[in-house]
């Protein structure tokens, strides 16, 4: 039976929107550490912080072994201060790379546009 402050991995997974498999994953990746009582999981409120904090990361488009360094470094000596200048660190990374990709798109999409009015030159060209 779990407490106010606990949950099972069927309800940590509903609040979250995740499968079991998916938190079963990230356990196994040591990105959470539920306490167990036989075969069961007892999630606590520090996995829920993590589960947190690892789906915001996916999002994000951060991959698991930077969430598993942003996430492990809050239990460090420096603890909150070293994860955020870390994780500043991480998003301009992050945003730099997005700003590049965002700029080969929008690179494809004018060569597209161009392609693509060539094409329709061409075929009005053709029919009558």
């Amino acid at each position: 039976m779990t407490t106010p402050e606990e949950w099972t991995i069927a309800q940590i997974a509903d609040d979250f929107g995740v499968t079991h498999r998916t938190v079963r994953h990230y356990e196994d990746l040591g990105l959470l550490a539920p306490e167990r009582r036989g075969t069961q999981r007892v999630y606590r409120r520090r996995d829920r912080t993590r589960l947190s904090l690892i789906l915001r990361g996916k999002r994000l488009g951060f991959p698991l072994e930077e969430i598993r360094t942003i996430v492990n470094m809050y239990d460090e000596a420096q603890g909150p201060t070293s994860q955020l200048r870390y994780v500043l660190e991480q998003i301009d990374d992050r945003r730099a790379d997005l700003q590049r990709r965002l700029a080969d798109l929008q690179e494809s999409m004018r060569e597209l546009d161009a392609f693509e009015q060539r094409c329709r030159e061409e075929l009005a060209r053709r029919e009558p």
